[in-house]
């Protein structure tokens, strides 16, 4: 007999991991495409990339889209501190993985490009997942596609600015080299959270002399996330079409994220990092991922929870959580 009560649409009505699993917090599933997602009314899309070919240390964040998604069940799109609900706000939803090429960087970063192009042209943020750190470059090839002057935040323990490995241009170290050469401004392109022990002479030179700013994990040591995430807002936002956002779960301290290809002694703390993704997202981003995970390597779904936490506060407040 019904009680006359409304239903809470935010409120758990069985196990957590009961039913249908595949989507990101059970987000329906839209193709990444631009009727499609227009139709929809979607504000926001998961889509993952499930490639790490190009990893030059452990493997496994080709993993990392379905373990994000199967541990994602443990969040709810409403976040009782600041009264916000995300499906109300963005409307999101799974758009599913990447068609892989199988050890083919070139022709599976062609296919991922025209999905999150799709994305982007319905007017939707595309959250992607990784994957190494190589998927990054298809989707700042997309955003470059689709805006003239984008900005990018990346937060690593990693410079990513290598030309090559090996020859390799298409390589989990060479994200924000490629960005450039898509044509994004190395005078708005802001490296946070960079570890001095993880990065060769080169590519610090490389930063210097396309004025790209970094800023090391010991400044913000000294600093504090605040700090951080004014200076990066002050350089990444004097761009006129968007911030770019990627996030590298190596960034993490060890202690909070085992679960990657290079995990990292002494990195940011899982409340930094929170921190630090919601001060660039607040105002809105223009894309997000989040790569690296590898949930193979991790004994429990640490990591994974954290990299899908990650790209929960990216969307919440690009979407205004937080006021």
């Amino acid at each position: 007999m019904s009680t006359g009560a409304s239903v809470d649409p935010t409120m758990w009505k069985s196990l957590l991991h009961a039913g249908l699993a595949g989507s990101f917090m059970g987000l329906p599933h839209v193709a990444a495409q631009e009727q499609a997602l227009r139709s929809h009314g979607a504000g926001a899309a998961i889509y993952g990339l499930p490639f790490d070919a190009t990893n030059i240390s452990r493997t496994g964040a080709n993993y990392g889209p379905r373990g994000i998604r199967e541990v994602s069940c443990q969040f709810l799109t409403y976040n009782a501190t600041f009264d916000f609900d995300l499906v109300e706000a963005l409307n999101p939803v799974d758009c599913g993985d990447c068609d892989v090429a199988l050890a083919n960087p070139a022709r599976t970063f062609e296919r991922a490009q025209a999905d999150i192009g799709g994305i982007l042209a319905a007017g939707a943020l595309p959250v992607t997942l990784g994957g190494d750190h190589s998927i990054t470059i298809p989707a700042v090839r997309a955003v470059r596609a689709h805006v003239q002057d984008p900005g990018l935040v990346l937060i690593d323990t990693h410079l990513d600015t290598a030309l090559d490995v090996g020859g390799e241009q298409l390589n989990h170290c060479c994200p924000i080299t490629r960005a450039v050469d898509a044509g994004f401004d190395p005078a708005k392109i802001v490296l946070v959270g960079i570890s001095g022990w993880m990065n060769p002479r080169t590519e610090i030179e490389y930063c210097r002399e396309h004025g790209i700013t970094v800023i090391w994990l010991e400044e913000i040591w000294e600093h504090g996330t605040a700090w951080a995430v004014g200076r990066a807002r002050e350089v990444s936002r004097a761009a006129a079409d968007g911030v770019y956002l990627s996030f590298d779960v190596d960034s993490l301290d060890a202690a909070h994220a085992v679960g990657t290809c290079c995990p990292t002694p002494g990195g940011l703390t899982s409340r930094e990092a929170i921190e630090l993704v919601r001060g660039v997202s607040r105002g809105g981003l223009i894309g997000a991922d989040v790569v690296e995970a590898a949930p193979s390597l991790d004994s429990s779904p640490a990591t994974s929870l954290m990299a899908g936490r990650i790209a929960l506060e990216a969307m919440a407040f690009h979407a205004g959580a937080g006021g």
